[in-house]
């Protein structure tokens, strides 16, 4: 991490932190971290986003830490010459629009799908993008406010699910690095306080729809609900006993979204979802966790038995990958 070079590129230019479409508390808790660092460093900056903040937990927490989140709607007068930073999203992701602005810089924790030539990235693998931003402040003893600390330890709280998913050493040297300066009584009452009445639905219909496969759970939600949902109702599903690989998808738009999740030493839920949907849409994440859509238009390439259809790619993709695993064993074991 360069941050003296990110300052550098960035000042005296209209810029704007950009996060994904639907931006959840990992998300907009890096992007406000970001700009409250690049602030202190005489940059000023705007959150901007293309879909919608769905959750009314998340909008609470947006209250809470004074974040201003413009969408594009609002942003007319955005130019090619304005420079964009994605946070916690890379250009050419399914899950974020391609604004008009250049996007010069990549602040993300998820590996790269399709390549983009920015002229600054800091893109490494962890369990959340605010361990990337709270390191900007620690490396370069920026002054880290009470409210800021707070904000990007509830983002990597949430996101890495309370340090029970993808986390890495360098979460928890954030997080031990974030406590000593947070308002830690407000994590606790926002985090126990994310569900909403509405989210049993969701939980209603994929308890409702689920199919289990050897260890792999499928489970579908018949109407649109929040990708943070979506999300939640998949490691739902990854905590039954029989268990170990699970697929959530909700219905979108025409096609679909899907949250995959995995608990296996073998299989890498970022690749398998990126080969699965590779024609229909697109995917890919970490090895526990990932997701992809089906775009609508591609829908009907599924035939009339859409689910079906959906749970045999998975399934083909996870037998074609523990057959590779097998072979690596067996030529181990004859050398």
């Amino acid at each position: 991490m360069e941050w003296r070079r990110l300052v550098d590129l960035l000042k005296s230019r209209k810029v704007y932190l950009q996060t994904h479409n639907f931006p959840d508390p990992d998300a907009l808790a890096a992007a406000y971290g970001m700009q409250v660092f690049l602030k202190a460093n005489g940059v000023e900056t705007t959150i901007c986003y293309a879909g919608k903040i769905e959750k009314n937990s998340t909008k609470r927490m947006i209250e809470e830490f004074g974040i201003e989140a413009v969408h594009i709607d609002d942003l007319p007068h955005m130019v090619e010459k304005d420079y964009i930073v994605t946070i916690d999203a890379q250009k050419y992701n399914s899950n974020i629009t391609d604004f008009i602005g250049d996007e010069v810089a990549c602040i993300d924790h998820h590996p790269t799908v399709i390549p983009c030539a920015y002229e600054y990235s800091d893109i490494r693998i962890c369990g959340a993008c605010c361990s990337i931003v709270a390191d900007y402040f620690f490396e370069s003893d920026t002054t880290l406010d009470t409210n800021t600390a707070t904000a990007l330890l509830y983002g990597l709280k949430m996101d890495t699910d309370s340090f029970n998913r993808g986390v890495t050493d360098f979460d928890i040297e954030m997080f031990a690095r974030l406590h000593r300066l947070a308002d830690n009584q407000k994590i606790i009452s926002l985090y126990n306080n994310n569900m909403e009445i509405e989210d049993l639905y969701a939980y209603g219909e994929a308890m409702r729809t689920i199919k289990i496969y050897e260890n792999v759970g499928f489970a579908k939600i018949s109407f649109d609900c929040p990708d943070a949902l979506i999300a939640m109702i998949s490691d739902f599903i990854l905590g039954l006993d029989v268990v170990e690989f699970s697929v959530v998808y909700a219905m979108r738009n025409g096609g679909y979204k899907f949250s995959v999740r995995n608990e296996t030493p073998v299989y890498h839920a970022g690749t398998i979802t990126q080969r699965a949907l590779e024609d229909l849409g697109g995917g890919g994440g970490h090895f526990s966790m990932a997701g992809g859509v089906i775009v609508g238009d591609k829908v009907k390439l599924l035939g009339e038995d859409v689910d079906f259809h959906i749970r045999e790619r998975f399934l083909t993709v996870i037998r074609e990958e523990r057959e590779k695993v097998q072979e690596k064993k067996k030529a181990a074991v004859l050398r």
